[in-house]
């Protein structure tokens, strides 16, 4: 009898399992049953399909067919010599492609657009293009309706594939890894991003350091306007190393794109306050009736700094917050699409160039006042002197650094054009710096020639020439030169 009553809790348990199975499955949508298509003598090939199988790509995301009004993506294969909708056997792998370091590039077609996608019996994704943008030697050619088009295959596991809908627009979607060309370094673009653009900024990290040398290593010009100058170039210095990293087509990873991205316009936004610091305290100097304050440069440079960083850092973690809480908002329940360049929102980008907008329009309220307080002195002393050498190159720096700016403003719209432009005007910025701070400026070219020549006596084509500046006499008195 227990064996018996046993057996029967078995069959009811069976039972009672089997209907559970049969109510879950019998929930889902009958669109999200697995069709089929069968080939002749074929087997089960590989399809990639970006989201889950009872999902479909909404915007960003992948949401659940139920939230939307569409059916579920089913692929429709394309023989080889361009028959449609023949019958194929598939089954569904579903997750966006693993390309390693090489970029994800998504590709939209319907029915008004000049590519298609086409998906062949063995599971391959062709995508035909009217207009080549591959190299040769990756590209085939294939004749539709008496024309010639060229087209690329990505193998299995080298795409995805799903319906997508943004909007009131519906059409079919497919993410693919960009292709490893062997002969890739001929390009226009990978020459420009990957050897051009290193070179301009590494010239221009080394002028920039070149100039945050001279300025700290010279007791003479460790004063208000030295320090100002070097805090500058430092920061034009970080932000010439996020530029690289940024512009650099080898990095991929969103992680690393937004620190990059982070530090280059983080740094780029205190250069411009800092540049905004030295030109008050020019204009404030030349307003002021008496120039011998107390204060110190000491001081006073702590006082620029509180505001120049402060400024910096603030409106760095407000760009930040407004990228992750604003740019892309929080989706109920969707799973996020991996593998996209991730890079900093357009309201962050609004955050972190409109304020540099006006800093430029206040820098040229300082020039107009302080170039009519100079116009109206007709006696100068020693600081106002040098403050007038000091004021030539905020207006130098000010024209350089707002240029190179607009045409890095210009480079987002990702016109291939106007980014080699850029890297091309950005490589003018570190030589023309170092002869605004340098060159153009008789005290700090003198300083310089003095140090360099002055254990090399026998070496006279390097020394300063007699045009000397305030207290150079003295110190070339002290030296024992001859000049």
């Amino acid at each position: 009898m227990k064996v018996r009553d046993d057996k029967n809790k078995i069959y009811i348990k069976l039972l009672i399992l089997f209907l559970q199975i049969h109510i879950i499955f019998g929930s889902l949508p009958r669109e999200n049953e697995k069709q089929s298509f069968f080939k002749e003598g074929g087997d089960s090939i590989l399809v990639n399909k970006c989201c889950e199988g009872y999902e479909l790509y909404v915007g960003k995301s992948c949401e659940h067919v139920n939230r939307t009004n569409e059916s579920l993506w089913q692929p429709l294969f394309t023989s080889v010599s361009g028959e449609p909708n023949i019958k194929v056997s598939y089954s569904f792998i579903t997750g966006t492609p693993d390309c390693g370091s090489r970029q994800v590039w998504p590709i939209y077609f319907n029915a008004n657009s000049t590519e298609k996608l086409q998906l062949l019996p063995n599971g391959v994704l062709r995508h035909i293009y009217s207009h080549p943008i591959l190299n040769e030697d990756d590209i085939g050619v294939e004749v539709i309706g008496g024309n010639d088009y060229l087209f690329h295959d990505f193998p299995q596991g080298q795409y995805c594939m799903d319906k997508r809908i943004e909007g009131d627009q519906v059409n079919e979607f497919a993410k693919v890894c960009v292709p490893a060309h062997e002969n890739s370094w001929t390009r226009t673009e990978f020459v420009m991003h990957n050897i051009v653009n290193p070179v301009t900024h590494g010239i221009n990290i080394v002028c920039f350091l070149s100039i945050a040398i001279i300025y700290f290593v010279m007791p003479n010009l460790r004063d208000l306007v030295g320090n100002i100058t070097t805090t500058l170039c430092i920061c034009l210095i970080l932000n010439q190393i996020g530029d690289l990293f940024r512009m650099l087509t080898i990095f991929t990873s969103h992680i690393s794109l937004l620190i990059t991205e982070t530090i280059c316009y983080i740094f780029l936004l205190g250069s411009f306050f800092w540049l905004n610091s030295l030109a008050f305290y020019i204009w404030k100097t030349f307003k002021s009736r008496n120039v011998f304050l107390r204060i110190t440069d000491r001081k006073k440079y702590c006082y620029y700094s509180m505001y120049s960083w402060s400024c910096t850092l603030i409106l760095g973690v407000l760009a930040i917050f407004a990228h992750f809480t604003m740019d892309y908002p929080k989706l109920n329940g969707s799973v996020e699409l991996l593998g996209e360049r991730e890079e900093i929102g357009s309201l962050g980008l609004i955050i972190f160039f409109v304020p540099i907008a006006f800093v430029v329009l206040m820098d040229v309220y300082f020039f107009a006042s302080t170039l009519k307080v100079i116009n109206r002195m007709h006696t100068y002393g020693r600081i106002h002197h040098k403050l007038r050498h000091s004021f030539r190159m905020f207006l130098l720096m000010l024209f350089i650094m707002t240029l190179n700016w607009l045409f890095f403003l210009a480079s987002f719209t990702k016109y291939d054009s106007l980014i080699n432009t850029y890297i091309i005007v950005n490589a003018l910025q570190g030589p023309l710096s170092v002869y605004v701070c340098v060159f153009d400026q008789k005290h700090v070219l003198y300083l310089v020639q003095k140090t360099c020549c002055y254990n090399s006596r026998v070496c006279s084509c390097c020394r300063p020439k007699p045009e000397l500046e305030w207290g150079d006499e003295m110190t070339a008195m002290n030296t024992g030169l001859n000049y």
